[in-house]
């Protein structure tokens, strides 16, 4: 899905809500709301209001990783984005060049054999592309010590030319964030439950509401590409597969926070369209003509208008639900991306 809609420079969001004015908090953000054809305007923090007792938010509890490290190749100054590990040990990495303004931009992968030395005395070696879609991200082998160990040494949090200055990892971890045992994490913030607060859950949890935590560790996004998601870890936990089922059947609405979830929840549906437990590596990718089997709404970030997340947001909404939110968006003054405002989208 297109929108034929230019999203302005300014309407990019630059810094986390709490840094705009004193006083705010992370559910200060505005929230636009559509149902059908039909939009209105809200902030966040009246989310409750908005939901019913019964109704369930599916959470993703994967943490941040600070996941960009910078290298070199030859005498060339590079910056790994480490996105995420493969089953035998190897990481999917895309090497990108500084722009001399502390954040990055494209640069080609290969070819393999190519060496990157890290900090603290650690090599790279490019292997394979990921896939045959092209060669923006490449199988590496790491030696000289763990990934975990080094982001968390030498790493930092992926950020983007809009954003406006360097931000420390806690601004980009969610309140359902849990560290895992591995040390795997999400390259880029599950970034639609940022402006969850502990105070807003506790109200929603005291109203009726219930959640559901599921996992899924998202690699690096393909601001550049506009390419489809690629395979991605996640685990859907026996406990959460039964809230899901008795929320179905208790006439409550499961509400997916963030696409993440989406695709976590829908890799988890049986051929009989009830929810298990899974674990594994996904390669579903939610389009309006595969449609949502499960996710009775969604809450996300504004996305690029070529961007392969609106695919999954026509799913579960409608083109036309997705056109008039947009529009709604741009006619509002709502800001973009991971630091933004959200779009809360129901059925």
């Amino acid at each position: 899905m297109t929108l034929a809609v230019r999203v302005p420079e300014e309407l990019s969001a630059r810094v986390p809500v709490e840094q705009r004015g004193p006083g705010l908090e992370r559910d200060a953000v505005r929230m636009l709301v559509s149902r059908g054809a039909e939009v209105a305007h809200h902030t966040f923090r009246e989310l409750p209001l908005l939901l019913r007792a019964g109704d369930l938010l599916v959470v993703n509890t994967s943490a941040t990783l600070a996941a960009a490290v910078d290298g070199w190749t030859g005498h060339a100054r590079v910056v790994v984005h480490f996105s995420t590990r493969g089953d035998d040990g190897r990481w999917a990495v895309e090497l990108r060049e500084p722009d001399g303004r502390g954040t990055t931009r494209a640069r080609a992968g290969g070819p393999a054999g190519r060496e990157v030395r890290l900090p603290g005395g650690v090599g790279l070696v490019l292997e394979e592309p990921l896939s045959g879609r092209g060669e923006r991200l490449w199988w590496a082998r790491v030696s000289g010590a763990g990934v975990p160990e080094l982001l968390r040494e030498y790493g930092r949090p992926i950020r983007y030319a809009y954003t406006e200055r360097d931000q420390p990892l806690s601004a980009y971890q969610t309140v359902f964030a849990l560290p895992s045992s591995d040390g795997t994490g999400s390259a880029e913030m599950p970034s639609a439950a940022r402006p969850f607060t502990a105070r807003l859950v506790t109200e929603l949890v005291s109203r009726g509401v219930l959640f559901a935590p599921v996992t899924l560790h998202t690699g690096v996004a393909s601001a550049e590409a506009h390419e489809p998601p690629y395979p991605e870890r996640f685990a859907v936990p026996e406990a959460s597969a039964r809230l899901i089922e008795a929320a179905r059947a208790g006439g409550g609405r499961v509400v997916a926070v963030g696409t993440t979830t989406v695709r976590a929840v829908e890799s988890a549906v049986g051929a009989d369209g009830a929810v298990r437990a899974r674990a594994g590596w996904t390669e579903l990718v939610v389009t309006p003509e595969r449609g949502v089997r499960v996710v009775d709404g969604l809450l996300t970030g504004l996305h690029e208008p070529q961007a392969s997340h609106l695919l999954m947001l026509e799913a579960v909404a409608g083109r036309l639900a997705v056109e008039r939110g947009y529009e709604a968006a741009l006619q509002g003054r709502y800001l973009w991306h991971e630091l933004g405002d959200v779009h809360l989208v129901l059925r």
